[in-house]
């Protein structure tokens, strides 16, 4: 094994993302913090370091257990890290749980005039 690996890589190796194009993207964004420190595509990781991942409204953190630059099988890749992200609270569960029953789409695309009017609803309280 490596002991060092580029964040953007590692990320699409660990299968935390779907493609590094995805990861690095991420990054860019300020989607990405290793150890505190927001991360740039080509920082380097090494074993112990804690990743925090924000995604549309959470956030995964994971501490990398191992370091590869290629590609490996699912079930290996999760080997790679440990998930210490904490359980979602009742309060998340709950949001989560309306937003399924009202059957909104993920926010991939502007929302309809009938999603717009069911987040209204749902924000305005009324």
């Amino acid at each position: 094994m490596r002991r060092d690996a580029r964040v953007d890589v590692w990320l699409d190796v660990a299968c935390l993302f779907k493609t590094r194009s995805l990861a690095q993207a991420a990054c860019r964004g300020g989607k990405v913090e290793v150890n505190g420190q927001t991360a740039r595509p080509n920082r380097l990781l090494h074993v112990g370091d804690q990743l925090r991942i924000t995604r549309s409204g959470w956030r995964q953190i994971v501490v990398v257990r191992g370091l590869t630059a290629r590609h490996v099988a699912k079930a290996d890749a999760r080997a790679l890290y440990e998930d210490r992200t904490p359980p979602p609270t009742a309060e998340e569960l709950e949001r989560r749980r309306r937003r399924r029953e009202l059957g909104l789409r993920p926010p991939s695309r502007s929302p309809s005039s009938r999603e717009r009017r069911t987040l209204r609803r749902l924000k305005e309280g009324g």
